[in-house]
């Protein structure tokens, strides 16, 4: 039994980048920008839809949940992140990396079902216009996003449940600069089949199962748009859903990308990368789409700032 430890560690080692010291300062600067970047874009989102009677919509109801979860998102992860970049000190404590897995897996998981539901209130939108109102009524926007935020916590409570039941190795080396499953189950010194097989269920669940609905949905809005004869129409119809579409792409798209890289050391590093991208670099680019795209929102803004009545 040498080289194993059946108890709780005190903390773990956070590789992250460590083998390329050289961007690690690069790096503290950029994610710290984006970091601010992102707090502040989506604080704007969320305190101009609340203040804008005129967007007490659906959408900006669904927008404004995104916002509130991409601040916590990127937050549970990058403060840990700039703490490791910036010092020599690589570590994480026990505690701190069940929280930090705990909150970050739930988090991404509702944001893959979130986006799902602004699919379907986007298809509503574009699909059944006359009935949108009807269909999309405040009770059910609360349950659509309660369904969202409860079945991500409950997929996280099961996975990080299940992680730390495993016996970890004595070298508590983490090969990523946060606690993720993947990652944590490397360590791990026994069989981890039956755990992989249900990560593998898990994210079939929660990426594959939303972006074929997702795909599906856009494919009827589409259907829908061509049937538009007015060419002002069309135009007004593809840019409400446009901006939406790029987030599902990038969002999904790199955590697609993660998740079939084979398990070499090049393409670890690579994996860094795309993780980095999703977890840091979409929260920032959510409120730049949506509020660079759309012209409701910029239109608030400006009544905002000059105080005038909506």
């Amino acid at each position: 039994m040498v080289g194993f430890n059946f108890s709780n560690p005190a903390g773990f080692i956070l590789l992250g980048f460590s083998d390329q010291p050289q961007l690690e300062m690069v790096l503290f600067l950029v994610i710290s920008v984006i970091y601010i970047l992102t707090l502040l874009g989506n604080t704007a989102i969320i305190l101009v839809s609340y203040l804008n009677p005129k967007l007490h919509t659906p959408m900006y109801f669904f927008l404004s949940n995104l916002s509130f979860l991409d601040r916590c998102f990127t937050t549970s992860i990058v403060s840990q992140m700039l703490w490791n970049l910036n010092g020599p000190e690589k570590t994480i404590s026990y505690t701190g990396c069940v929280i930090q897995l705990y909150i970050a897996l739930g988090l991404g998981s509702t944001e893959c079902v979130l986006l799902t539901v602004m699919a379907y209130d986007r298809f509503n939108a574009i699909c059944r216009p006359l009935h949108y109102g009807v269909i999309m009524y405040p009770k059910l926007l609360q349950q659509l996003a309660a369904v969202a935020w409860t079945s991500g916590f409950v997929e996280s409570t099961v996975q990080t449940t299940l992680v730390f039941q495993l016996p970890l190795c004595s070298h508590h080396r983490v090969d990523d600069f946060m606690c993720e499953v993947p990652a944590l189950i490397k360590i791990a010194c026994v069989d981890t089949t039956f755990l992989e097989n249900e990560l593998s269920i898990a994210t079939v669940l929660y990426v594959v199962i939303p972006l074929g609905l997702i795909l599906v949905s856009y494919g009827c809005i589409v259907r829908s748009m061509l049937r538009i004869k007015s060419t002002e129409g069309r135009k007004k119809a593809f840019g409400t859903c446009g901006s939406h579409l790029i987030v599902v792409v990038l969002f999904f798209g790199t955590i697609i990308s993660v998740y079939i890289q084979p398990k070499s050391k090049y393409t670890q590093n690579h994996r860094k990368f795309l993780t980095l991208f999703y977890t840091v670099v979409t929260p920032l680019l959510n409120p730049l789409i949506y509020t660079l795209r759309n012209k409701e929102f910029k239109w608030a803004i400006k009544r905002l700032l000059a105080r005038e009545p909506s």
